[in-house]
């Protein structure tokens, strides 16, 4: 099943219009406070299609994650008993759940690794401001963590070049697919440390 061939040139496509910059800040706010997309998928297309302004389009995704990630927490913090019901119907309320068991035992640290790691990141924003987690140290960690994710996209993608950018459209269904399996295998190993 050919799935993530033609994301991938869509994606690509938004890359280049005049208002990518614009459309990658609004999906990194978002997916780090309620929208479940990472910006990694278009964060990708960008580097590759102007490899030159790699390291401002991690720049623009970090902060924009950040900013959402002060928003999650604000959602956590003011507002949960109104998006419980949403974390239900999601299919997140397990996930939220081991968040703030994750910030009762790791603290800080949590954010850190969220912030890296291919687990949803709203989860642990929202949770964190549930928790009422130190507000300026998840500022530190969300940076720190977010950062060096997106700027590692940018890198790999800067040191790729052209190998990469023409490898990658032979091999996109084959890396869509292994990281599905791979979030599965995440999503399975966290339901079973429950």
């Amino acid at each position: 099943m050919r799935l993530f061939g033609p994301l991938y040139d869509r994606v690509l496509s938004w890359a280049a219009h005049p208002h990518a910059e614009r459309y990658l800040g609004a999906l990194s706010f978002a997916e780090s406070s309620f929208f479940p997309i990472p910006p990694d998928v278009m964060l990708a297309p960008m580097c590759l299609a102007d490899r030159a302004r790699a390291w401002r389009f991690a720049t623009i995704t970090t902060i924009t994650s950040l900013v959402g990630g002060v928003a999650g927490y604000a959602i956590g913090y003011l507002a949960l008993e109104a998006i419980e019901p949403w974390l239900h119907d999601m299919g997140y309320w397990a996930a939220y759940l081991k968040g703030r068991a994750w910030f009762d035992e790791w603290g800080i640290w949590a954010v850190f690794v969220a912030g890296f790691s291919p687990i949803p990141y709203k989860i642990f924003t929202i949770s964190a401001g549930a928790a009422a987690l130190n507000l300026p140290g998840f500022v530190i960690a969300s940076l720190i963590g977010r950062g060096a994710r997106f700027f590692l996209v940018a890198a790999l993608i800067v040191a790729g070049g052209e190998r990469m950018a023409t490898a990658l459209p032979k091999y996109v269904e084959r890396i869509g697919w292994a990281v599905v399996v791979l979030a599965i295998m995440i999503a399975a190993f966290v339901m079973q440390m429950d």
